[in-house]
């Protein structure tokens, strides 16, 4: 079981996450609660998944004290605490946490790509 245990983070960046709960049906999604321990960045990169788009919502609860700034080429939502994103489909990173850590309740989902008829 892997609810409710540290591990580390994607893309050897640095940062853990915490796994409270997915499910597969009747839409695949995931919910993380991310930790960003001072040094820890993620560079730019596009996650990549086939036959669905892949919406992220992300919740900052807790702030670094310095770095850990989001960037994403596009967002559809972005405020001080709240970026809701297009991983798929858009470039994002996170500056270098240089003091404090920065805590994430991230809540993905992917929903088929709908078929358009000729």
């Amino acid at each position: 079981m892997k609810n409710f245990r540290w591990e580390s983070g994607r893309q050897d960046s640095g940062y853990s996450k915490m796994l409270i709960a997915t499910a597969k049906f009747p839409i695949p999604w995931d919910f993380y609660i991310l930790k960003y321990p001072v040094g820890s960045e993620i560079h730019e990169h596009v996650d990549t998944v086939t036959d669905r788009a892949h919406y992220r919502l992300n919740i900052i609860i807790k702030k670094p004290k310095k770095g850990g700034n989001f960037f994403s080429e596009k967002t559809i939502f972005n405020s001080s605490r709240i970026k809701l994103f297009r991983p798929d489909l858009y470039k994002h990173s996170l500056t270098r946490i240089e003091k404090g850590t920065r805590y994430v309740i991230s809540i993905g989902w992917a929903p088929r790509l709908l078929k358009l008829m000729n």
